[in-house]
C-alpha cells in the first residue's frame, strides 16, 4: 500500500521509518530539500521536495492510488488542506496532526469532517494525558498504552534496595507465581536487553513491564518506591500542554501551580483556569521556588517552549526537593541526557504524536508499533495470521528469537499473561518486544 507522510520533521520521519520497516509503500513530502534528501539517504523510500497542500505536488507523489494520507507538518493550514485534497480522492484513512483548539475542541464550527480528515491527532493533549499518568506513579518513567488501552507497557526505574534489587528474572518466577506482569526488557547504562531466567535486575537499571493498570501499585512497590497520594502539582511553563494538564488536574482534584514568564499569558491562563494558581515569574529562579513551596510539590513538570529552561528548572526543582520531576523535550536527541542529571521523566510532542498515529493506523498484522524514548527495542502489538508457523504450538517449543519476547495475549477480551504452556490462535493479539535485529524473524511466525 502506497502512504503518502506530509511533512519530514521528526514526526514524519518517524512515521515513514516505523511503516517502511514493514514494506510500505512510503512517499515522505516537504518543502525543506536537506530534510527530504537526509529521509532518502537514511530509509528505503521515495521522496518529494514540495509543498505538500499543494495538489500537483501531491499527485507528483502519487496520490492517486495511495492507501493512507498521514499530514504531520507542523502548520495546522497545510495539514487540513492536505487531508482536504486527499478527501477527493479514495484514500482511508487521512490523518492530521493539529494543535490549535480552534480546530477540534467540542462545538467548533471548525468539524475535522469538513476537512475531510478522519483522525485528527494534538500532540499537546497526548503530552498532557502521558504526563498524568507519569505523575500518578512515582516509580514509572515511560507510558505506552497497547491492546484498546487494555494493558500498559511502563518503565520503571530501580532504586536501590528495592525487594527486586540483586534478582534474577527466575527468581521473580518462583517468588510471583501468580504475578500479571512480564518483564520485557532491561536498560542499563544505555544498553537494552530482553531478560531471560538468568538476567538479573540491578539498582539504577530501567526496567520495562508489561501489565495491566491495577497492578502498578504493585509494581511501584517491587522497583522500592512507596505508595503516594497526588495532591500538589507545580507548572513551569504556560502553553497549551500546561493547559490540557492544569484540566486533568483539576478534574482529578489535584492542586495546581503555574508558573509563566509573561504576564499578558498569565491573564489568559487566568480566565481559562479557574482552579489553577497562575503566578508571574520565571521557574530557572530559585528564590521563587523556594518562595512557592517546590520543597513540597508532589510534582514539578517543566513545560516551556525550551529545553534548555526546561532541564534547568527541572533540575533546580529536583534539587531543591520535588518529589518527582517531568521535562518536556522538543529534541529528541537531549532525550538520554534528562536522566543522568537527575530528572526522574520526560515527555516528547513529536514524539506522542507519532505514537498516537501508530495506535490508530492499521497495516496488515500489525495492530499498533510503540517508540520509546532512549530505548533501542520495537514494541509493536501483532494480530495472528490464519496461517502463522506459530499457531498451536506451545511457546516452550518455540525457536523464538532470543532478542525478542511475547509480553501479553489477548484472546477476545481476556488478556493473558504468558507461560510456556500458552499456545497462540489465529485472531490472537500479540504484544511483542524485541530488538531490531529479531523483528523479521519474529513476523514470519506470527503472519
Amino acid at each position: 500500500m502506497r502512504v503518502l507522510i506530509v511533512g519530514a520533521g521528526q514526526v514524519g520521519f518517524q512515521l515513514a521509518k516505523r511503516l517502511s520497516e514493514e514494506d510500505q509503500d512510503v512517499v515522505l513530502i516537504d518543502l525543506d530539500p536537506d530534510r527530504t534528501s537526509y529521509a532518502a539517504e537514511q530509509l528505503d523510500l521515495l521522496t518529494v521536495t514540495g509543498n505538500g497542500a499543494s495538489l500537483p505536488v501531491l499527485e507528483k507523489a502519487g496520490l492517486d492510488g495511495a492507501g493512507m494520507l498521514l499530514a504531520v507538518t507542523s502548520r495546522d493550514e497545510s495539514n487540513i488542506v492536505a487531508c482536504l485534497l486527499a478527501s477527493r480522492y479514495a484514500i482511508n484513512p487521512r490523518v492530521a496532526r493539529i494543535s490549535a483548539p480552534e480546530y477540534y475542541e467540542p462545538g467548533s464550527p471548525l468539524a475535522k469532517e469538513l476537512f475531510g480528515i478522519d483522525r485528527v491527532i494534538s500532540p499537546e493533549r497526548e503530552v498532557a494525558w502521558e504526563t498524568l499518568q507519569l505523575l500518578a506513579s512515582e516509580a514509572a518513567t515511560e507510558f505506552v498504552r497497547f491492546m484498546d488501552e487494555r494493558i500498559r507497557l511502563i518503565g520503571v526505574r530501580i532504586r536501590a534496595g528495592a525487594p527486586v534489587e540483586g534478582k534474577t528474572m527466575a527468581d521473580l518466577g518462583r517468588e510471583l507465581p501468580d504475578r500479571r506482569f512480564v518483564t520485557v526488557a532491561i536498560v542499563r547504562d544505555g544498553s537494552t536487553q530482553i531478560p531471560r531466567g538468568p538476567s538479573r535486575i540491578a539498582a539504577h537499571d530501567q526496567v520495562f513491564l508489561l501489565t495491566a493498570a491495577e497492578e502498578l501499585p504493585a509494581i511501584a512497590r517491587l522497583a522500592g518506591y512507596e505508595r503516594t497520594e497526588l495532591r500538589r502539582v507545580m507548572i513551569a511553563g504556560g502553553n497549551q500542554e500546561a493547559i490540557y494538564l492544569a484540566k486533568h488536574l483539576a478534574s482529578h482534584s489535584v492542586s495546581c501551580t503555574i508558573l509563566e514568564r509573561d504576564r499578558q499569558r498569565c491573564l489568559e491562563l487566568a480566565e481559562q483556569l479557574p482552579d489553577a494558581l497562575i503566578l508571574h515569574g520565571d521557574a530557572r529562579d530559585p528564590e521563587l521556588l523556594e518562595m512557592e513551596g517546590v520543597e513540597g510539590v508532589d510534582g514539578f513538570v517543566a513545560m516551556t517552549g525550551q529545553d534548555s529552561v526546561n532541564m534547568l528548572s527541572g533540575l533546580l526543582a529536583k534539587t531543591m526537593g520535588a518529589r518527582k520531576v517531568i521535562t518536556l523535550i522538543h529534541r529528541t536527541d537531549y532525550i538520554p541526557l534528562v536522566s543522568r542529571i537527575g530528572i526522574d521523566a520526560t515527555v516528547s510532542p513529536r514524539m506522542a504524536a507519532a505514537n498516537a498515529i501508530l495506535r490508530y493506523v492499521r497495516r496488515g498484522g500489525v495492530r499498533t508499533v510503540a517508540t520509546l524514548k532512549g530505548v533501542n527495542a520495537e514494541a509493536i502489538e501483532y494480530e495472528i495470521g490464519a496461517d502463522a508457523p506459530i499457531i498451536d504450538q506451545p511457546l516452550k517449543d518455540v525457536s523464538f528469537p532470543k532478542d525478542g519476547v511475547i509480553g501479553a495475549i489477548l484472546r477476545g477480551g481476556e488478556v493473558i499473561t504468558p507461560r510456556g504452556d500458552d499456545v497462540l490462535k489465529p485472531g490472537d493479539r500479540a504484544f511483542i518486544f524485541a530488538l531490531p535485529n529479531a523483528v523479521a524473524d519474529i513476523e514470519r511466525l506470527l503472519a
